[in-house]
């Protein structure tokens, strides 16, 4: 097909404003498909790892409760040491942290 360097071009944008509207609404219509999107996410959690069978692990560690010079931040929730403390209003703690 023979090209005409020499004329102006035409951008897709101009094109699509002079389209009829039957014209556009049959292009929409082609271009979609019935291909459902996929969370590519979602997918990874169904790989397992080999050598990854943690179903039978136990904690090594014990758990214990906040002890006296620990406290816990109001915005972050952790539990810090005393000496973290950064201030302290109406009985909400903050952290060094959050503060």
């Amino acid at each position: 097909m023979a090209t005409d360097y020499d004329a102006p071009r035409r951008s897709e944008a101009d094109e699509l404003a002079e389209d009829s509207l039957e014209e556009l609404k049959a292009r929409r219509n082609e271009t979609q498909s019935g291909v459902v999107d996929v969370d590519e996410d979602a997918t990874a959690e169904n790989f397992e790892l080999p050598g990854a069978d943690l179903s039978g692990e136990e904690l090594t560690f014990k758990v214990l409760p906040k002890q006296a010079d620990e406290f816990t931040c109001s915005k972050c929730f952790l539990v810090h040491h005393r000496s973290r403390l950064a201030e302290e209003h109406n009985g909400q703690y903050v952290c060094r942290d959050c503060a």
